[in-house]
């Protein structure tokens, strides 16, 4: 990795969305194609980021399953964001299947739970708790648990279970 794109991330990581954007702002490879993608999604510039992230995928090799992986669920993020459903889940599934395949726990959690909210966005309440059961909530970082729990609150409320949804909302609190 160069280190423009080691720089860019790094801004990324600390919130520097405008310093992640300087350092790949004129790059069309695909690297930095997905680093301007997510910060152009974090700026809430959503049409422009699915853009970037969808040409970031299409431009990793085949050897690069691991990053067009990474693209999919980027992308998927942003289409949960602004609220398109129409992408079957077969795409965020082969997504998890590489993600977990290359030993990436992280972002397959985060597709795990981006599939969870999809479902209960969509009323699909029952795929929602088989996604959301098939989460390791140990390995989860705070900010991951705090999204999971207040899925499983949803989940709960929705259910009408009002015990275990505040139970999960107190988690939720916990975990922020």
């Amino acid at each position: 990795m160069d280190s423009l794109i080691s720089a860019s991330a790094r801004c990324l990581a600390t919130g520097d969305v405008l310093g992640a954007l300087k350092h790949v702002s004129l790059r069309d490879d695909p690297p930095a194609l997905a680093l301007r993608g997510i910060a152009m999604a974090r700026l809430g510039d959503f049409p422009r980021a699915r853009e970037l992230l969808r040409r970031a995928a299409k431009g990793f090799g085949s050897h690069e399953e691991l990053s067009r992986a990474r693209c999919v669920v980027a992308e998927a993020e942003v289409a949960l964001a602004m609220r398109d459903f129409a992408s079957p889940p077969r795409v965020l599934a082969a997504a998890l299947a590489a993600l977990e395949a290359h030993g990436d726990y992280g972002n397959a959690l985060q597709a795990r739970l981006i599939a969870t909210r999809k479902y209960l966005l969509l009323g699909r309440l029952d795929a929602a708790a088989a996604e959301l059961s098939r989460l390791d909530m140990r390995a989860l970082t705070p900010a991951l648990a705090a999204v999971a729990e207040l899925a499983a609150a949803e989940l709960a409320m929705r259910s009408l279970r009002p015990a275990p949804a505040r139970a999960a909302l107190a988690r939720a609190h916990a975990a922020a």
